[in-house]
């Protein structure tokens, strides 16, 4: 059977690595990036380039996006010019961004009534994963919508688990990430005494690393925060936007984020101190101006 054309919205840090796991996979792939000199390398690799979300749906049987947040994804997906303007009955959508669950199940409503269908499918994993294939998806929606883009989706993925409903890998991407940004706050706390107090660094990350607080994460962040410029991995502005989305889930829940809210000062103190564009290492440098 001819594999599917797909729509791809949005390559940026995580879209363009997984982008190009479709087309290394023969994928048909069309492309949209609202910066146009994001998609020129890919009309060399064999993609169809669009001028707009409408066009880069027209001829595709799955449209997927990874935006920024809610309003990037709104402005794509929506309107007159928005991807579902032009989805044939039975598309699949499926949405990767890191966005809020009202929003997510706002779009499968809105997709339902196009005729299409519709996943939220967020990712967990960061450029390296990207683009060597081995991300995780954390799939909302039906079971048997997620069995038509199974292949799809294994093309940039290790592991693909169903959650639950529409919204739920929302939510559960949501979670992970408060965690993940509570755990790069901490790590750039401890970062500024361990400096601050002339403890042998090198030294000092190795406990950390190797002992109980010793995550993946904290292992790779500490790592690169030590290093004197911070190439993205992960968006600094974006892990402070996933913090707040993840503040207002709580909050819908009951549950106050204290540590998430904690976090997120750190954060938009490195944001105004003009990291937002770097990696979320580089939360750690306005406690080295202090």
């Amino acid at each position: 059977m001819s594999k599917p054309r797909i729509a791809f919205l949005g390559l940026g840090t995580m879209g363009s690595g997984m982008a190009r796991r479709l087309l290394a996979n023969g994928f048909p792939l069309t492309v949209f990036n609202r910066n146009v000199e994001k998609s020129k390398p890919f009309a060399a690799q064999g993609a169809q380039i669009a001028r707009s979300p409408r066009e880069v749906a027209a001829q595709s049987k799955v449209i997927i996006s990874m935006l920024a947040d809610d309003n990037a994804s709104r402005t794509l997906w929506l309107g007159g010019t928005g991807a579902l303007a032009a989805a044939t009955i039975g598309t699949v959508c499926i949405e990767c961004s890191t966005v809020t669950v009202n929003w997510v199940r706002e779009l499968s409503t809105v997709a339902s009534g196009r005729g299409c269908e519709f996943l939220d499918a967020p990712v967990t994993g960061s450029k390296t994963q990207a683009a060597a294939g081995e991300l995780n998806f954390l799939v909302g929606g039906d079971a048997a919508t997620l069995e038509k883009v199974r292949p799809v989706l294994a093309a940039m993925s290790k592991a693909i688990v169903h959650i639950g409903p529409t919204g739920s890998g929302s939510l559960l991407k949501l979670i992970n990430n408060f965690v993940c940004g509570v755990q790069v706050a901490s790590l750039a706390e401890a970062m500024a005494m361990i400096e601050r107090s002339g403890l042998d660094r090198a030294k000092a990350l190795e406990i950390l690393a190797n002992g109980a607080p010793g995550s993946p994460l904290v292992k790779a962040v500490s790592t690169r925060m030590t290093t004197p410029d911070f190439p993205p991995n992960f968006l600094l502005r974006l892990m402070a936007k996933d913090l707040g989305y993840a503040i207002q889930e709580g909050g819908k829940l009951s549950v106050e984020l204290v540590t998430a809210k904690a976090a997120l000062e750190d954060f938009q103190r490195a944001i105004g101190a003009g990291h937002g564009e770097k990696d979320i290492a580089a939360v750690v440098e306005p406690f080295r101006k202090s």
